[in-house]
């Protein structure tokens, strides 16, 4: 299986106002990194925003104990739409998932928080604990225990190490995951009936390459399909822009991006959106591409080029002056969190 991919770099987000979530996930989930906040017009996104160009606001936040970030999305000369009621194995990004520490720690902790709402603890088919995690503008994250982690800290979360993605042909959807992305370990494939509706599950997962500037961080990579078998679920996005409120797509960290293209068109497919070069976000920048997944889920791909190390003294590291395959030094990686979400 190719490793063309280092590990979640973020999970997007649709929100009406950037700067309030900000605060709100810092507070939630401890991302209090702040990697960057930039404005600029979307002008690479075209298609799916109904083929106008929209100002917009970008900020990436992370939790630097382990896993990937949340890139705050806002309109900003467009009032974006809202989560309409979404069900489990609706078409798209229904839940964003989040490791913990400790499970029960993180429940009780959260159970007080005026912010969010949670669901029951459950237990999955392997006896692990879980919960649903639902915020006042109705994006879901499903927080689950995980034993890789960057490093110790304060907070009893982690950050992004996958999500879980609707779909409405699993075989279809577990050729793309497995075979064009790479998530080559099947950890569980059943049929359950939840909430009235059978649906099927399947958990996938990528044990973290060791390769990538960012591996150490972003870790391993745990994703979720389901399917309903009752009948065709809706689509999330539908009649909807990228960019209204909800997660809008979910983002991984490639290691070579040209020889992923390669692969992705020896398989028939294509990339909808490719920067080519170097597209600046704020002090960072790098290569973004975006594929569809059989739905249409938009899966984003960023090869990492310049990176703020330390921002106050003008610190930038520049990947691509380094073998892209080897990981930084953890010391360095820890020099992020100078870059506080105040």
């Amino acid at each position: 299986m190719h490793q063309f991919l280092s590990g979640i770099q973020q999970v997007g987000i649709g929100v009406k106002d950037a700067e309030i979530a900000m605060h709100t996930f810092k507070n939630i989930f401890g991302m209090d990194v702040l990697i960057f906040d930039d404005q600029a017009k979307a002008s690479l996104m075209t298609q799916y925003t109904g083929n106008q160009e929209y100002n917009r606001r970008a900020i990436l936040t992370m939790n630097l104990q382990g896993g990937g970030g949340l890139e705050l999305w806002q309109f900003l000369d467009r009032t974006p739409t809202s989560n309409d009621l979404i069900s489990l194995g609706d078409i798209g990004i229904y839940a964003a998932i989040i490791k913990s520490t400790d499970i029960s720690k993180s429940y009780n902790r959260l159970k007080n928080c005026s912010e969010i709402t949670l669901s029951k603890m459950q237990e999955c088919s392997s006896g692990i604990n879980y919960f649903f995690a639902t915020d006042s503008s109705n994006n879901t994250f499903k927080i689950i225990p995980y034993s890789n982690w960057f490093q110790s800290g304060k907070h009893d979360l982690g950050g992004v190490v996958g999500a879980v993605i609707g779909v409405s042909n699993m075989e279809k959807s577990l050729h793309f995951y497995q075979v064009i992305l790479g998530l080559d370990e099947k950890i569980y494939d059943f049929e359950i009936n939840e909430n009235g509706q059978n649906l099927r599950k399947v958990g996938l997962h990528k044990k973290a390459t060791g390769k990538g500037a960012f591996n150490n961080l972003l870790g391993n990579v745990s994703i979720e399909l389901i399917q309903n078998l009752d009948k065709t679920a809706p689509k999330i996005y539908a009649n909807r822009f990228w960019g209204d409120c909800g997660f809008i797509h979910l983002c991984f960290d490639v290691v070579a991006m040209d020889k992923l293209k390669s692969h992705v068109e020896n398989h028939g497919l294509k990339f909808s959106v490719d920067s080519n070069n170097t597209f600046a976000m704020d002090n960072a920048s790098g290569r973004f591409c975006y594929i569809e997944d059989p739905d249409g889920t938009l899966i984003e791909l960023v090869e990492t080029h310049k990176v703020p190390v330390l921002k106050k003294i003008g610190w930038y590291l520049d990947l691509r002056k380094r073998n892209q395959e080897k990981p930084l030094p953890n010391w360095m990686i820890k020099m992020l969190a100078f870059s506080k979400v105040k």
